[in-house]
């Protein structure tokens, strides 16, 4: 009887880590999808970008995780960079460090201000976060000239706009998920 309760154990163990991968990875393909399109969006500054990939970093995290967080944007990042031929360079560098210091700043404000900051208040400094990583980057490893700070201005209105954007779509998408989640459940 204890071996048969031990199996039914791991055997929900097995169901839910296999549930939570695939959910992992439904997510991390949204991104990816999302990313490409943006990809082929015509935009007015080859940086200015909606950055609606960053939809699927904002559902895992709060529908997975910190540790999915990360790992959606990382391989978001790193596939999508593969498909279009720009991994390991300079897009590739601005994309990734901008996505990564926009994580950890999602992460930090949801786990220690989530009394003060929403989704939507989370997704629009990662937005900002993301756009002034770039932007240092570009300074310190591209062109090498204060004055590209004169565009700080533009990268904050952008991030702002486009964090809401994408904390619309969050929104509406985490809602959809919990009462999928929730049909099923009951």
């Amino acid at each position: 009887m204890a071996n048969l309760m031990l199996s039914l154990n791991n055997n929900k163990l097995a169901t839910s880590l296999s549930s939570q991968m695939t959910q992992l990875a439904l997510i991390t393909s949204l991104g990816l999808v999302l990313f490409l399109f943006e990809s082929l969006i015509p935009t007015p500054l080859p940086w200015l970008k909606p950055g609606l990939a960053h939809v699927a970093t904002l559902v895992a995290l709060y529908i997975l995780g910190i540790r999915s967080a990360f790992i959606v944007v990382v391989l978001r990042i790193l596939v999508g960079s593969m498909m279009l031929g720009t991994l390991f360079n300079p897009a590739f560098l601005l994309s990734f460090c901008g996505g990564i210091a926009a994580t950890l700043s999602m992460v930090l404000l949801k786990q220690f201000l989530s009394v003060y900051f929403s989704i939507f208040g989370i997704s629009i400094c990662g937005a900002v976060v993301h756009n002034l990583t770039q932007l240092i980057l570009v300074e310190r490893v591209i062109v090498k000239r204060l004055e590209i700070f004169y565009l700080i201005p533009v990268m904050i209105i952008s991030g702002v706009v486009t964090g809401f954007i994408v904390a619309v779509l969050s929104y509406l998408l985490i809602s959809k998920i919990i009462k999928i989640n929730f049909k099923v459940k009951t």
